[in-house]
């Protein structure tokens, strides 16, 4: 068993899939679009394993969450990006870009070494050696 994707509400599909293609390497599928509903979405793969849906309906709320709080339910994913060096590279790419780092670089308790950053949406996302 494995975990076969994760979606996310966005009001911003277009500009969220160019996040994930620029920063990740994402390779999003065709769109996929349902007027019927006022839906449409992407699936982003990242190699094997899990893939990313990013979703847009007008009739969906805001996530009214403050993002720098947490609460129980889907809190964040993470990245792997390979290295430690990697981590402070992409970390320093998103500074620089205007992307908002919630968690600076350490290593963990559990021996993780990552930072956490926003995405246009203020996502939370780790960013893992």
């Amino acid at each position: 068993m494995h975990i076969e994707h994760i979606a996310i509400w966005t009001k911003q599909l277009e500009t969220l899939k160019d996040f994930y293609v620029k920063y990740f390497n994402a390779v999003p599928n065709e769109k996929y679009i349902n007027p019927k509903k006022g839906f449409s979405s992407y699936f982003l793969s990242f190699g094997d394993g899990c893939r990313l849906e990013i979703m847009e309906k007008a009739s969906i709320p805001l996530n009214i969450n403050n993002p720098y709080d947490e609460y129980t339910g889907l809190i964040h994913f993470a990245m792997s990006v390979g290295s430690k060096e990697k981590v402070d590279e992409m970390t320093e790419i998103f500074r620089k870009d205007g992307f908002e780092i919630v968690g600076e670089p350490r290593t963990t308790g559990d021996g993780y070494y990552e930072s956490v950053i926003l995405d246009p949406d203020k996502n939370r996302i780790e960013i893992t050696n």
